[in-house]
C-alpha cells in the first residue's frame, strides 16, 4: 500500500534512514484536506490533518514494504495510540490512488513550535513541495517559548 507523507517523513532522507525497503513513489495533494495541529507534544503541538473543502495538502509518497510498517508505526506513535491510520486519495499527475496517512487521536487547537514548523517546512521543501506552499508553512504561527 501506499503511504502519503504531510509531515517530516516528506524528507525522502528521513525515510530512507526509517524505512529503507520502502522506496519513493512520487509526490501528489490530499485534496480537500489542511495540515493543522493539536495535541500537547513535548514541543507544542502535533501536525494531523483535517478535512476542509477546498483545501489541499502536499504529500510524499512511499512504498512502504511489510518489514517497514512496524517500524513507521513506531516512529509515527501509531502503535501507542497517539495517531492512526486513515485511508485517503491522493491526486497525482498520474490520477488518484488510495494511500494511507497518519492523523491525530486528540483535539485541534494549539500551536506548534517554531522547530517544528522548521522541520516540516524543510521536508516539504526537500520533497520538492512548491515554493509557495513552504513559504506559507514558514509562516504559520508558532507557540513562544519553544
Amino acid at each position: 500500500m501506499i503511504y502519503a507523507a504531510y509531515g517530516s517523513n516528506l524528507d525522502p532522507g528521513q525515510m530512507a534512514g526509517r524505512c529503507p525497503h520502502s522506496p519513493t513513489r512520487g509526490v501528489g495533494w490530499l485534496p480537500g484536506w489542511r495540515l493543522t495541529f493539536g495535541g500537547d507534544g513535548w514541543d507544542g503541538a502535533l501536525p494531523t490533518l483535517a478535512e476542509q473543502p477546498g483545501g489541499q495538502v502536499f504529500v510524499g509518497l512511499y512504498d512502504v514494504g511489510e518489514s517497514d510498517v512496524a517500524a513507521l508505526d513506531g516512529w509515527e506513535s501509531a502503535d501507542s495510540g497517539l495517531y492512526r491510520k486513515l485511508t485517503v486519495r491522493v491526486a497525482t499527475l498520474d490520477g488518484e490512488l488510495p494511500a494511507w496517512t497518519y492523523v491525530l487521536n486528540d483535539f485541534e487547537g494549539g500551536l506548534p513550535s517554531a522547530r517544528t514548523i522548521g522541520i516540516l517546512a524543510d521536508a516539504a521543501e526537500a520533497a520538492g513541495a512548491p515554493d509557495d506552499y513552504v513559504a506559507e508553512l514558514r509562516r504559520r504561527q508558532c507557540a513562544s517559548g519553544w
